[in-house]
């Protein structure tokens, strides 16, 4: 999907929301390393060989969006999430989407912008034959966990991860 998305109307303002484009990425780097917990994981510094290979295939995969919030004022990139559709044979064969690296810049968070994104998301979800939407949020992120609560998102799993790179370090 390539293209505007629409406006997202917050308040008495209006956000472009598309879909990320190549000259995004870095734009998109700074608002995933703007918190405490990717500020420890997520840069622009360095080798970008790893974010430019995901960015290339996120935006390959019809079944993945990418996409960004702008300010049209200034062309500020302010806001981004993913939105990935799953098939699965689980609940009779449904689709569900997942929401991950939900993100606004620090300067616009709690104005709105962000409800209005994972709103939008929802919707694109239905629209996409989704019967069900998940996402997932660090344990240390108190903040979050009461945003996507307001937003009628329920805490009904106990999620679990396994970081590979340190397995595989220690074999």
């Amino acid at each position: 999907m390539t293209g505007s998305l629409g406006n997202l109307q917050v308040g008495s303002y209006s956000y472009q929301l598309r879909a990320a484009l190549p000259a995004d990425l870095p734009g998109v780097i700074d608002l995933l390393a703007a918190d405490q917990i990717g500020a420890t994981r997520d840069s622009w510094g360095g080798d970008v060989t790893g974010y430019r290979r995901a960015f290339d295939a996120i935006t390959q995969d019809p079944a993945q969006l990418l996409l960004v919030a702008v300010d049209p004022a200034d062309g500020a990139l302010v806001g981004t999430l993913q939105l990935t559709v799953i098939p699965g044979l689980a609940r009779r064969g449904a689709l569900r989407a997942q929401i991950e690296a939900v993100r606004v810049a620090v300067d616009r968070r709690g104005g709105g912008l962000g409800g209005a994104m994972i709103r939008w998301a929802v919707a694109e979800a239905g629209n996409r034959g989704c019967t069900l939407v998940q996402l997932t949020s660090d344990v240390r992120r108190a903040d979050a966990h009461r945003f996507y609560e307001q937003l009628g998102f329920t805490a009904s799993h106990t999620g679990f991860k396994l970081d590979l790179r340190a397995l595989n370090s220690h074999s």
